[in-house]
């Protein structure tokens, strides 16, 4: 230890004591690593490979804009934009989390996906406003997959920006030399989020300044502002309680004069994590009209932080609920790693349901049409495509997350099943009005019946179901809300398709809420049978009819699964909710006094999908597109097999093609039969799925004997439909002799 702090006593001309600290308390006590959290190895982005996400660490890259010649640049692009509805700030407090995490870049940098089902994913959007990516890297480029998964939310992504130590005075001496300079550094980091699809960036000055150099830093920030609000409507520039006017490098915890004029040039500050109880209150009266552009921070990790972080969390963000501040959340991602118990899953909710309990919900669906969800939180065991199990192989891929239900409801239901201690107190302080969300209908209360999104069990569509088991009382039923929404309906009908799979006697409706501008309520059933007993209790019931499936003659649809269509006319009325309503058959309670008191329940819900249009999307026909390989490499492997990496891209002619939310992937090994035709080889195989309109295929084996291959690009829409995998544009390449 003391040859460690002789070794860095020279820093301490540049960085304070409590930079010092932070450095030590990182080393001493280390994060604990999962096998997957390994850094990203040095490559040449010029060269094909893999796509990845990665930083900037030069100053020159950032000048020269280097990172745009790269490779990787095109599958870096977000694929999906902020709505409409989330551009402007919200008049409230809000939640800004930024996720850091053992350097950034780990299982997320796999822009196609990884093979870690249990990497680590954030799937709580709906508690949460603004994401920041960070890394200790001079510009952190958020990895696509966030900007997608956010986006598809409603929340904000931001990159980081920050400079520290010696390198860090020294980037600023160049950044800050001139107005010229400063101007032209913040149109660099413009055109990066602009033309990745991310909305702005959170600047960290983390070094001591020379007095001249402050104005330049002020027009560094007021032109980095000026150019993303122009540029990115809605976009973001939240500055860091770091360095001062004065150009000291000194935390104040709070905005007060010493850091208020970066402040008043950008659209936020990230005050320090180490504030004091009265520092919130005396911040807002510090930004008048603008209190809620004051972000306190929380380190999550309990470094000196109010309240401890941890599972202390909730301390500080109670304190800034009622300041009437907002709050920024730093690595969330403690709970993965230091492996809290029991599980991560559960873990993870439980820690969520703490900022939910204190701060509510901030994001509401559904919003907008079509509204679709799976319930995929980005990462499984195996992934299915309308009901048809295509790959049996462990993925992740944040990009793919659909809309989750509420997570204080999975946590209840968490007590139910594990009978913990005091679980009545538990669920009385989860009931409270933005918390979901566990009502039970009828005479329930000794009901149990568990929750969980389902990894295990084949999916519908991606990598997980919602499955409700365990056991319902005669004459009993089961309500649990799934979704809170706003979406306004307008005066024409909306359709409503959902998929069930259940055992015999283990009924799953949807029960859907309106109300009128008048905050008149109506309350709907969607259910397939035996839906007298609850004539009481719904405004209206409906039973939707069975539709068919789409066929497919690459993989049949797996057994169980139904799906259920209907149609709902509310001229100007909103959806505000949707609940699941799991119930017995009435004539299985009717049964002779000899029948047990409680049932065994099982039901899976796949999928739930809202839209205009009664039929499904007219996709382009297959030569609508041009698709074409590019950095096409062979080679020789043993036995007569070849290798293949190929960058495969496709376009449509003519017309717009931002409907189509993804790409499945899939090739066929083709050979010349004796008549010269082709003849295709075994299964049709499954390769992945691309959000933008390229995919990088590295070191495919093709044995010997086959002649060609077929790729195969099914495209999907936004509301879930995927147009048959034979009637999907499709490229021919002939096996290199």
């Amino acid at each position: 230890m003391r040859t460690l702090l002789r070794s860095l006593k020279n820093h301490q001309t540049l960085v304070s004591a409590r930079s010092f600290l932070r450095y030590l308390s990182s080393i001493v006590f280390p994060r604990s690593r999962s096998p997957s959290m390994d850094p990203v190895p040095e490559f040449d982005p010029l060269e094909p490979s893999v796509p990845v996400s990665y930083p900037i660490k030069e100053l020159e890259d950032l000048k020269s804009r280097s990172y745009f010649k790269s490779f990787h640049y095109p599958f870096n692009r977000a694929s999906v934009e902020l709505p409409p509805g989330s551009v402007a700030a919200p008049d409230r407090g809000r939640i800004l989390v930024c996720h850091d995490m053992a350097g950034g870049y780990l299982d997320d940098r796999w822009i196609q996906g990884g093979g870690n089902e249990g990497a680590y994913a954030i799937w709580h959007w709906y508690l949460i406003d603004v994401f920041v990516y960070f890394s200790h890297n001079l510009v952190t480029i958020p990895p696509p997959c966030w900007t997608n998964a956010a986006h598809k939310h409603g929340v904000k992504v931001l990159g980081t920006f920050i400079t520290e130590w010696e390198k860090g005075r020294a980037i600023c001496d160049k950044l800050l030399s001139t107005k010229e300079s400063a101007q032209m550094y913040a149109e660099r980091l413009t055109e990066l989020a602009a033309s990745l699809g991310f909305d702005g960036w959170l600047i960290n000055i983390e070094v001591n300044l020379d007095a001249g150099q402050i104005p330049y830093l002020k027009e560094f920030v007021s032109h980095l502002s000026q150019t993303m609000h122009s540029t990115v409507p809605g976009s973001l520039v939240i500055w860091y309680d770091s360095v001062t006017i004065n150009g000291d490098l000194s935390w104040q915890d709070q905005l007060n004069d010493k850091n208020k004029p970066f402040f008043d040039l950008c659209d936020g500050i990230f005050v320090n994590y180490t504030w004091q109880e009265d520092y919130p209150k005396l911040s807002a009266a510090v930004a008048g009209d603008r209190k809620f552009d004051v972000y306190m921070g929380i380190d999550v990790f309990g470094r000196n932080t109010y309240g401890g972080g941890q599972w202390n969390t909730n301390v500080a963000l109670d304190v800034l609920k009622k300041d009437d501040v907002s709050a920024a959340i730093f690595a969330p991602g403690w709970v993965y790693e230091t492996k809290q118990p029991p599980d991560f899953q559960t873990a993870q909710n439980r820690w969520w349901g703490l900022v939910e309990k204190s701060w509510g919900l901030v994001q509401f669906y559904p919003k907008v049409l079509p509204f679709y969800s799976n319930f995929d939180q980005g990462h499984g065991y195996h992934f299915s495509v309308d009901g048809r199990q295509i790959s049996n192989n462990p993925w992740c891929n944040i990009s793919l997350q659909g809309f989750q239900k509420n997570l204080l409801g999975m946590l209840r239901d968490y007590f139910l099943e594990l009978k913990l201690r005091e679980p009545a107190m538990a669920f009385h302080e989860s009931e409270e009005a933005n918390g979901p969300i566990l009502d039970n209908s009828g005479n329930s209360s000794t009901n149990t019946i568990k929750v969980l999104v389902n990894f295990e069990e084949a999916s519908y569509s991606g990598g997980a179901n919602i499955t409700f088991k365990g056991n319902l009382k005669k004459n009993a039923s089961f309500m649990m809300r799934l979704f809170q929404g706003e979406l306004p309906l307008g005066d024409l009908p909306v359709f409503i398709t959902y998929s069930v799979k259940s055992k015999p006697g283990s009924l799953l409706g949807l029960s859907l809420k309106f109300i009128s501008e008048g905050n008149n309520e109506t309350s709907f059933l969607l259910a397939s049978s035996d839906t007298d007993q609850f004539a009481d209790e719904f405004d209206k019931v409906i039973v939707p009819h069975e539709a068919q499936n789409l066929k497919d003659d690459v993989v049949p649809m797996a057994p169980g699964w139904i799906i259920q269509d209907s149609s709902i006319m509310m001229k100007g009325q909103t959806l505000t909710e949707i609940r699941i309503l799991c119930y017995n058959p009435k004539h299985q309670s009717e049964n002779t006094e000899s029948a047990p008191d409680t049932s065994d329940y099982y039901a899976s819900l796949g999928h739930i999908t809202i839209r205009r249009s009664s039929q499904n999307p007219i996709f382009p026909s297959a030569n609508s597109w041009v698709v074409n390989g590019q950095n096409i490499s062979w080679s020789s492997g043993s036995q007569g097999t070849k290798t293949l990496s190929i960058n495969i891209v496709w376009s449509l002619v003519g017309r717009h093609d931002k409907l189509f939310s993804g790409y499945n992937i899939y090739f066929d090994k083709v050979k010349s039969n004796v008549n010269g035709t082709p003849e295709k080889i075994g299964e049709t195989k499954y390769l992945g799925v691309a959000r933008v309109k390229a995919f990088y295929i590295t070191k495919l084996v093709v044995p010997a004997g086959t002649s060609s291959l077929r790729f195969i690009i099914q495209v999907c829409g936004a509301d879930g439909t995927c147009q048959t995998v034979d009637s999907s544009p499709a490229m021919l390449l002939a096996v290199q002799d």
